[in-house]
């Protein structure tokens, strides 16, 4: 069976790089919000507010189209603080039949987050994540 593992945690925690490790860098695909704010090109993040309803759809249906072609395992890195974030991929796994995956990346490192995201924002983002241990 065919997993899809949605990598969550605050700016700065570690999704992308473990995401990274654990997709075999790049065997298999990972898709975030960040691609669509990303410059294939050259690399450079321009984030855009009034985009990022875009962005998360962008991110869904790609990671909906890997499903339709029946790919083995698919992340996503995103910071899915709030539970409908994370609701169109319970619903394209439950469509699919992709087993579902929620791993909490945790800041233990001291990481800083590579989109100058400040410390107040990121206590509000915290104060906003819930985790479902149950």
């Amino acid at each position: 069976m065919s997993s899809l593992i949605l990598l969550r945690g605050l700016p700065g925690s570690g999704k992308s790089t473990l995401a990274a490790e654990l997709s075999e860098n790049g065997k298999y695909p990972v898709f975030s919000v960040d691609d669509y704010f990303t410059d294939p090109v050259t690399g450079d993040y321009h984030f855009e507010f009034d985009k990022n309803h875009l962005a998360y759809k962008q991110c869904e249906e790609n990671a909906g189209l890997e499903m339709e072609q029946g790919v083995a395992k698919i992340f996503v890195d995103n910071t899915f603080t709030l539970e409908w974030e994370m609701e169109p991929y319970f619903k394209l796994a439950s469509q699919y039949k992709y087993k579902l995956f929620v791993v909490t990346v945790e800041n233990r490192h001291g990481n800083k987050n590579i989109h100058n995201i400040g410390h107040e924002q990121l206590e509000k983002m915290a104060a906003k994540f819930k985790v479902c241990l149950m």
